[in-house]
């Protein structure tokens, strides 16, 4: 049984006239009369009967009219529906973002989207990026936004920039004079760190190992922004990914460019494969490829 027959079968069924349903459907007879042929074959018997002179349903075929309008309706539902998602009418995504690309890049990216695709809703999972590339793998959201993963396995990594971590430091110390940082400095400071097992908390480790070093930390928190008031505060001094810069000086701390050593990663889109996206998703990545760069250390200090 299939759209086309019920189509037809329909038409006959409101008109009682092949000629009629035919100039209708623009059918010639002889389709018609297959595709009507095709559906009694199809359900086991006949559902009308046609003379010379009329056409008639049978007990059958007048109990098939309203199941055949309802599934016909539902179809067309379906259709309208999935053209209006392929065509970006319509939709719903699901992303998972690292806390510090949620609060500071994606936004702008969003409002782009937005104003080009006003009718398709993102649900925006600001988790760790640990979680974020479990619910990738797991397919609880198309796309993540992570720092690159030491293994991808079998998803997919496509940078948006290189990120390089900086200082941050109360504005009212002399840090904050100093056009650039070294850790040896920063390590006879008290340092404030996000917890375990923070991907932010993890590149530092690693990246002082390789010096010999032990990240110094005096607090630790959970939030960014937790950090950035409590270095604002003067409790210490602290160092984030420089895609945190505006939200660290909006909380009043200072941005310094650090070396010595240089920590820095790139940051981009995690999919599970590329093909398997659907048409909204491919349409933020595009967006946010158009719309995310890396916000360099022209802003520190």
């Amino acid at each position: 049984m299939t759209v086309k027959q019920l189509r037809a079968f329909l038409a006959v069924a409101r008109t009682l006239s092949f000629t009629q349903a035919c100039e209708h459907l623009h059918l010639s007879q002889p389709a018609l009369s297959l595709a009507i042929k095709g559906l009694e074959e199809s359900l086991g018997g006949r559902l009308l009967i046609r003379s010379t002179r009329s056409v008639r349903l049978t007990p059958e075929g007048e109990s098939l009219v309203p199941l055949a309008k309802r599934l016909i309706a539902e179809w067309d539902n379906t259709e309208e529906l999935l053209r209006q998602r392929f065509t970006l009418q319509l939709g719903r995504l699901a992303v998972a973002t690292m806390p510090s690309f949620a609060s500071n890049l994606l936004p702008p990216a969003l409002r782009v989207f937005r104003q080009r695709h006003p009718r398709v809703n993102v649900t925006v999972h600001d988790v760790i990026n640990e979680q974020v590339i479990d619910m990738v793998r797991a397919r609880q959201v198309e796309l993540g936004l992570v720092f690159e993963p030491e293994a991808t396995g079998s998803l997919s990594f496509t940078p948006l920039f290189r990120d390089r971590f900086v200082a941050v430091v109360p504005a009212d110390s002399r840090l904050a004079e100093r056009s650039r940082l070294g850790w040896p400095t920063l390590m006879t400071r008290d340092f404030i760190a996000l917890q375990r097992p923070s991907m932010v908390r993890r590149l530092l480790e690693q990246a002082l190992e390789g010096r010999g070093l032990t990240l110094p930390a005096a607090f630790e928190c959970h939030q960014l922004a937790t950090v950035g008031r409590m270095v604002a505060s003067g409790l210490g001094i602290s160092a984030v990914p420089s895609l945190c810069i505006a939200q660290m000086q909006e909380l009043g701390a200072v941005c310094v460019p650090l070396e010595n050593p240089v920590i820095e990663r790139d940051v981009g889109v995690l999919t599970w494969n590329t093909h398997e996206l659907s048409v909204a998703a491919v349409a933020l990545k595009e967006v946010l490829a158009e719309t995310i760069h890396s916000p360099g250390l022209a802003a520190a200090r």
